[in-house]
């Protein structure tokens, strides 16, 4: 089954579809390794891994979606891309969404905001007009070679213009060609009820460790709730932070590494992930007889 069809048919099925969000290839790894079925990529995260700098449209279409197609390269699992808003108008998101089809992913977000774009999560977006997020959407679903690659529309609208709002620009969304439509900053199940009732399709919301997700806010719930996709775009990255952080710590007070060894994954494991078993069969099966003699000590 294509990687499309699979996305596809994952946000479909009555069970929740749990996507936690990989920043680069390391962390796709990972969440393939944990069993999770799909992965999403984070465009904070990937813009704080490469850059250093906040999620504020400084990470153009081509970086983007040349390091979403490395994170597709390095999993078997389907990859859905973090478009931003189209990074720019409907020609703008036209050329991204063939762009990041041909890197491999299986689906994209495409958001309302306006450029620069921020987190959803964060205060100070502002909106384009529902009309104008209809037009990107067309021309992403004429954009896309295959039908089922999927157009993940997400709005921000919920902290500007209420729930209203929302659920007016969903049904806008799914009118032109939306696969789903991604509700960013649900703050309360009440919200999400509301969302699942009146809006005609699958929706997609996020759970952001520290922002507006409410606490008590399960899987499970979501699940209940009638939820299609849940979202985690922070959680490896706040992770793999508090790690080095604390590892870092203790190095600095103690200089001992028996300090902090509780702290690090293994170095044959780091070597797994990074694919060094691979590399070593591949250099038996490509090595010349004399090679093989001194690798086996013959």
């Amino acid at each position: 089954m294509r990687k499309t069809t699979l996305l596809k048919s994952l946000i479909a099925r009555p069970e929740i579809l749990v996507m936690p969000g990989a920043y680069d290839p390391i962390s796709a790894r990972l969440v393939e390794a944990a069993g999770f079925e799909a992965i999403q990529c984070t465009g904070l995260g990937i813009t704080a891994a490469t850059l250093g700098l906040p999620d504020f449209s400084v990470l153009g279409m081509s970086d983007m979606a040349a390091r979403t197609a490395h994170i597709v390269r390095a999993t078997g699992l389907p990859v859905m891309a973090d478009g931003d808003n189209g990074f720019g108008n409907a020609v703008n998101t036209f050329l991204a969404v063939q762009e990041f089809e041909a890197g491999g992913a299986a689906g994209i977000n495409l958001e309302d905001q306006q450029m620069p774009k921020r987190c959803g999560h964060l205060s100070g977006k502002q909106i384009i007009s529902a009309a104008e997020m209809v037009q990107k959407i067309r021309a992403a679903t004429e954009a896309r070679s295959d039908r089922d690659f999927v157009i993940n529309a997400r709005t921000d609208s919920l902290a500007i213009g209420g729930i209203a709002e929302v659920i007016r620009r969903g049904n806008a969304y799914m009118e032109a060609g939306a696969t789903m439509v991604f509700v960013d900053g649900a703050d309360s199940a009440e919200t999400i009820a509301r969302l699942v009732d009146e809006i005609r399709g699958p929706l997609a919301v996020n759970m952001v460790e520290g922002g507006k997700t409410p606490r008590g806010l399960t899987v499970e719930r979501l699940q209940a709730l009638g939820v299609a996709r849940v979202s985690l775009p922070l959680t490896a990255i706040l992770a793999a932070v508090e790690g080095m952080k604390r590892a870092l710590s203790k190095l600095r007070t103690s200089g001992d590494p028996a300090s902090y060894d509780a702290d690090l994954a293994g170095f044959d494991e780091l070597h797994s992930l990074m694919g060094m078993d691979r590399v070593r069969e591949m250099e038996q099966r490509y090595a010349t007889g004399a090679e093989k003699s001194s690798a086996t000590g013959l």
